[in-house]
């Protein structure tokens, strides 16, 4: 069942409505722009059916705010302190981010003093020392040249009453939070905190998610450009692969739960004749197994072969080994891709055929790289939204984009669960005649690696 559809049998346990601190009073300081109408909103769907079944049971459509800015602000730019944090993961895009949000706010809210806090939500907690940094325009000029964070990043969640006294202590009243599913629920968690105590402090959401797996946000920033690098490093794998005979290009990418960078970076270059990914079950051995499947692809005539395969795909594999986890609470994958590789040598080896496997683990080049072409202009939209949105008093919220539009999400909407390649859609159909992968699993007309 999609989320979408435990969303309809479910309505009442879900919320779109974002959270507000109070009356927006105050004129807003932005010049020649036209701003946004009262209550305007985005569905959240186009499916009629969805939407009938909606207005039918709860008497509305379910639809988001629509981000962007407003006549009337809630927070006095005069007055206000900032705090900028990116958490978790490295991810293209981030400086692009923090460059966003220092010229909006400069620009065209005046806001002078914009704390940027080091190595993510541990810079918010007095026990590590480390100091904040001011940001100002000519200090991010170029810094979306860069990969990376100039701010730093960590991993683990601190003490949310710790946090809290930090932003008191500090007079910040806006604190936007650069992260993905752990990061976002800390800030969920910040914000609820900040609620409990009556303190007026925005807490706005910017999606970093390599893996885009955010629910309602749409494509996260970072991942565009991720999977443009995994397919250069496709491209390599199968000049590798068509170097030798049997050769066999294997290529392992980031995505823990999600498959999105495998998919979408097999379409992108579909010389890759395997695809795996998490959300999929396959079997190694047997006559439905990846090692009879490419046992039948070097029968079929082919000299070699491309497999890509996420990061989080085939764990069952290798079940019984200890249980580790980061310090964000996620627990840690085994090597997919060395488990892949010393199989399919040793299988081949025992057959006594020729087959060579050329390894590639791209993980932290694709994601320490700056972003780049419209992926780079989602970072700068979304960080230009959340800007507004903070200032117009809007807290506990992510802000997503939705076709042409940007949205505003509370965060326990967008956290829930994690967004999932769907088997039965159309992107992985693409993939499957893409790739040809289920003829080699099972034959012609055969589905073996479907649920």
């Amino acid at each position: 069942m999609s989320f979408i559809d435990r969303l309809i049998a479910h309505p009442e346990e879900y919320s779109f409505e974002v959270q507000t601190l109070g009356e927006c009073k105050i004129d807003s300081p932005i010049r020649h722009r036209d701003f946004l109408s009262d209550n305007e909103m985005i569905l959240v769907t186009e499916n009629d059916r969805y939407l009938k079944f909606f207005e039918e049971k709860l008497g509305r459509k379910p639809a988001f705010e629509r981000a962007g800015p407003h006549r009337k602000i809630f927070h006095d730019p005069s007055w206000s302190r900032v705090g900028i944090v990116t958490a978790g993961g490295l991810c293209p895009g981030l400086n692009h981010v923090i460059k966003g949000l220092v010229e909006i706010l400069t620009f065209d809210y005046n806001i002078r003093t914009i704390y940027g806090i080091r190595f993510g939500y541990a810079g918010l907690n007095p026990e590590f020392g480390y100091p904040p940094v001011l940001l100002d325009p000519d200090s991010v000029d170029t810094i979306h040249e860069k990969g990376g964070t100039i701010l730093g990043s960590s991993r683990g969640q601190q003490d949310t009453g710790t946090i809290v006294d930090t932003l008191s202590r500090m007079n910040i009243n806006i604190l936007f939070c650069i992260g993905g599913d752990g990061s976002l629920r800390c800030a969920r968690d910040i914000a609820e905190e900040c609620t409990r105590r009556k303190l007026s402090i925005s807490v706005v959401g910017i999606p970093k998610t390599i893996d885009n797996d955010l629910q309602f946000v749409g494509r996260s920033f970072g991942f565009e450009t991720a999977v443009g690098e995994a397919t250069n490093v496709i491209r390599a794998a199968h000049m590798e692969a068509k170097g030798t005979f049997n050769g066999i290009g294997l290529v392992k990418v980031m995505g823990r739960d999600s498959g999105f960078i495998a998919a979408y970076a097999t379409l992108a270059n579909p010389v890759v004749n395997f695809c795996l990914i998490p959300e999929m079950d396959f079997e190694l051995d047997g006559p439905r197994g990846l090692l009879a499947a490419l046992e039948r692809r070097f029968e079929s005539g082919k000299d070699h072969c491309v497999i890509v395969v996420a990061e989080g795909a085939g764990q069952k594999f290798m079940a019984g080994t200890e249980v580790r986890k980061d310090a964000s609470g996620n627990i840690l994958k085994n090597d997919i891709g060395e488990y892949l590789r010393n199989r399919i040598t040793d299988h081949f080896k025992a057959k006594k055929r020729i087959a060579s496997v050329k390894y590639f683990d791209p993980s932290y080049l694709i994601r320490s790289v700056p972003a780049k072409g419209t992926d780079a202009i989602r970072c700068y939209m979304l960080a230009r939204n959340a800007v507004h949105a903070a200032m117009a008093g809007r807290t506990n919220c992510v802000v997503g984009n939705q076709d042409d539009w940007y949205t505003l999400v509370p965060i326990k909407l967008a956290t829930m669960e994690r967004q999932k390649v769907n088997l039965g859609s159309d992107l992985w159909r693409a993939l499957l005649d893409a790739t040809g992968q289920n003829f080699y699993f099972g034959g012609a007309g055969k589905v073996a690696v479907m649920p």
